[in-house]
């Protein structure tokens, strides 16, 4: 294992970059919103559902990674407060959601590729096996390839949507006059699926602390690199959301045919093939960035002897969990022919849980250690920090049982993704009944 010194590291601007694409890669994704909410929710879901999912995770993200910066991240600090089990049971829950979460980035690279050449539709699974393997080898190389192709294609990404957040000033003359925020009317799966389409474009903030000790002043740039990233997403999502109501666009063809269709409405044809590039920049820069991530985990759990020995193997060249990287990309090419729809209530729904488990060990490290040394630390007390885990739950819980109750084809993922927890329970019992002898250091 080479020392920490040893290791490549990335600055606070591509770092940033990396939090763009785990986290968002642009409003991509967002183009059914308006349908579930209708034009007086919409904005008030996107503007309310950040500051309940994502504030506190972002500030539970800080706090514990400012304590222990360390390779593993999350799974880390469960194991570390809560125990052996938990922390396998956050390391098993946040990679098989990510699993799911990974398999729709390529699928979307094609919808948006296939705006420049119809034809690629018909050769789907070549194209996506194509993205899937490209991915892995940039990850192999290491996480400063990472770093600088996500900040290229952050560029990529936001060039478009400046430029049709401007052109809908210029052209609309008039005054821009917001709906009324209501809720009134909208059913409660459809809110729910509202729900889980802000909260699908607006998690991952805990992913991008598994490669702490691959970033130089980890503590710092965290701190600065995630607040920025938190409100560079939010003001591209409000504006993009807020013209595409402003433009009267049919709600039934944004859903269908994109940002690029909003982008031709608004500026020409030549906007429309911007907006379709940049998807295609955004497909590859998020599943670059959560490979990165999500390849780190089953590398320290297998330090730890919670997976086989393999898994842990360092690329001789490069330094990297290349094994790790492998198994997660070989994973991922079986599951590129699953919807949208169902992967976004199992992404949320499994997702969800592995937070949880975060805010509790937050909450038990206060207890536990109230003097160890954090250089963020949440302005609460335990009391606090306990009553503000209730808002993420709160939408959480909501957004599950408006798919639990749904009849238009909910129940069938959000039951799946419970199943899917529940094996977590099966996988620890097998580690250990085979208990994984320890393996002698190197």
């Amino acid at each position: 294992m080479p020392s920490s010194s040893a290791i490549k590291k990335i600055r606070p601007l591509q770092l940033i970059a990396v939090i763009f694409f785990t986290v968002s890669g642009g409003p991509y994704g967002l183009e059914p919103l308006l349908g579930y909410a209708g034009e007086h929710a919409a904005l008030l879901v996107l503007m309310i559902t950040p500051m309940l999912w994502d504030v506190p995770a972002i500030f539970t993200v800080l706090e514990l990674n400012s304590m222990m910066p360390v390779e593993g991240g999350y799974y880390k600090w469960v194991k570390y407060a809560l125990g052996t089990r938990w922390g396998f049971f956050e390391g098993w829950w946040t990679w098989l959601y990510t699993f799911i979460d990974l398999a729709i980035y390529p699928v979307l690279f094609v919808t948006y590729a296939s705006f420049f050449f119809p034809e690629l539709a018909h050769y789907k699974i070549p194209v996506c096996l194509f993205v899937i393997w490209a991915s892995a080898g940039l990850n192999i190389l290491g996480i400063v390839p990472v770093g600088r192709v996500s900040l290229i294609l952050s560029v990529i990404v936001l060039t478009p949507f400046l430029i049709l957040i401007i052109l809908f000033f210029y052209h609309h003359t008039g005054g821009v006059t917001l709906p009324s925020p209501s809720v009134k009317g909208i059913g409660f799966p459809s809110m729910a699926m509202a729900l889980y389409t802000v909260m699908w474009n607006c998690l991952g903030w805990d992913n991008v602390t598994t490669y702490a000790e691959e970033v130089e002043k980890p503590v710092r740039s965290y701190l600065v690199s995630v607040f920025v990233a938190f409100i560079l997403v939010l003001v591209v999502y409000f504006f993009t959301i807020m013209a595409a109501q402003q433009s009267h666009i049919n709600y039934a063809t944004l859903e269908n045919d994109g940002f690029p269709a909003l982008g031709t409405l608004i500026g020409g044809n030549w906007l429309g093939v911007l907006i379709a590039a940049g998807g295609m920049a955004s497909t590859l820069g998020i599943y670059a960035a959560v490979l990165l991530s999500v390849s780190r985990v089953p590398k320290v759990m297998s330090d730890d002897n919670l997976l086989p020995g393999w898994f842990n193997r360092l690329h001789p060249k490069f330094n990297t969990p290349y094994i790790s990287i492998i198994v997660c990309s070989l994973v991922v090419s079986l599951m590129v022919l699953w919807s949208f729809a169902e992967l976004l209530i199992i992404d949320v729904t499994v997702y969800g849980a592995g937070l949880f488990l975060e805010y509790v060990t937050l909450i038990r490290l206060r207890i536990k250690e109230p003097s160890t040394h954090r250089p963020f630390r949440v302005p609460l007390n335990i009391a606090g920090l306990s009553l503000a885990t209730i808002f993420p739950v709160g939408i959480y819980v909501v957004a599950l049982t408006g798919a639990l109750v749904s009849d238009e084809g909910g129940i069938k993922p959000a039951i799946f993704a419970v199943c899917t927890l529940l094996t977590a329970e099966i996988a620890w019992q097998l580690v250990k009944w085979f208990r994984l002898s320890p393996r002698k250091p190197s």
